[in-house]
């Protein structure tokens, strides 16, 4: 568990819960799934203590819930977030060093390690309680990150800390949307090798179960990309109801949760759109291969239709002088076997020159 006091001159991490949130303060309490298992009845003391109100049973069991899909809830004393990460993980290991088995699965190695684990937000007035996965990286990333702030000068803190839980709550989540962004250029990259071997025309495609695997996580990261937006949205609309006081520093605040809320939902509507081209490309990929195998086929049956039509006069020529007759032309004749032999080389030319005029021998460019 990570403890930290973010306030307008500085920062501090503790490992002990404070007794009171100071004023101007935003108080960040941050644990992994496993640690708010075993300690959620002394946590809903300490938030019972620090808020006033504790945390519905309905809702602890959503942030013990390691399959539940990005939803917004609210109460009227705080709002709940749940929001599942995209983001690579490392195959066979966690965090805590406790080794997992590789899932059997196959596909694009990036497809593999994609891991949608969700990230749950409890938004009170100067609380902001998150429960995280063991391996979350985001929460380390983002905590080194403010640790470095405070080292900064006043006047540069003011600037980049968070005003509010409800604020520091939409830049982790930013920072887990941008994670998926950055793995856009793997991602792409590895896809676009999958379609290169379906495509290419001297190899033979087989690995069908994998094709099958790809396009089943592509079409996973399209329902967990819809169900982020719908939270965010959801999120949102709930923003515009709030009303914030009279004075003119809480209506910018205000304005910008809105802007960030709205920067978050632009970023994850990328995530959708990226997401729904690689399926279409993978779509369009499968039909382009079954459509190369048919014109491959094509090329193959013109090229023995070619043939056989060259050799189907010749072979009537030669039927013709096999018939058990005496008196065949050409049959008691010294050069008769070299006249027919002409006449059959100047017949399959002939063919093979207008079949090639017609283009039907022609080699269609690569």
């Amino acid at each position: 568990m990570r403890i930290f006091q973010i306030g307008p001159t500085g920062i501090q991490e503790s490992d002990q819960w404070p007794s009171q949130v100071a004023d101007k303060n935003t108080l960040w309490i941050s644990c992994s799934r496993a640690e708010f298992e075993i300690e959620h009845l002394p946590i809903q003391a300490r938030l019972l203590a620090l808020c006033g109100v504790q945390l519905v049973d309905l809702h602890v069991s959503d942030l013990l819930n390691a399959q539940l899909p990005s939803r917004y809830d609210y109460t009227a004393q705080y709002d709940l977030l749940v929001f599942r990460r995209l983001t690579t993980v490392g195959d066979g290991a966690r965090a805590d060093g406790v080794a997992t088995p590789p899932a059997r699965r196959s596909g694009p190695p990036i497809l593999r390690r994609i891991d949608t684990s969700p990230v749950g937000f409890a938004v009170f007035d100067n609380v902001l309680f998150s429960v995280h996965p063991d391996d979350c990286a985001v929460r380390d990333a983002y905590a080194a990150r403010l640790l470095a702030n405070a080292t900064d000068t006043l006047r540069d803190i003011g600037s980049r800390l968070p005003t509010s839980p409800a604020d520091l709550m939409l830049r982790v989540v930013s920072q887990i949307v941008d994670r998926y962004l950055d793995l856009r250029r793997e991602l792409t990259r590895q896809l676009d090798h999958w379609q290169a071997e379906l495509l290419a025309p001297n190899a033979r495609f087989t690995n069908w179960s994998a094709l099958l695997d790809a396009r089943l996580a592509l079409h996973a990261l399209d329902d967990v990309s819809e169900d982020q937006r719908t939270a965010i949205q959801d999120w949102t609309a709930a923003l515009e109801t709030w009303q914030p006081t009279g004075d003119s520093g809480a209506q910018r605040e205000h304005d910008l949760l809105k802007v960030r809320s709205r920067d978050v939902l632009e970023h994850i509507e990328r995530v959708v759109r990226h997401v729904r081209r690689l399926e279409q490309n993978a779509e369009t990929t499968v039909q382009m291969h079954f459509s190369a195998q048919g014109h491959r086929a094509n090329e193959i049956m013109r090229t023995l239709t070619v043939l056989t039509a060259v050799f189907l006069p010749l072979n009537l020529i030669t039927g013709f002088f096999g018939m058990n007759f005496d008196f065949l032309p050409l049959v008691h004749r010294q050069a008769g076997i070299w006249w027919t032999v002409g006449f059959m080389s100047l017949v399959a030319a002939g063919l093979v020159i207008v079949f090639w005029r017609k283009r039907y021998l022609a080699r269609n460019a690569r």
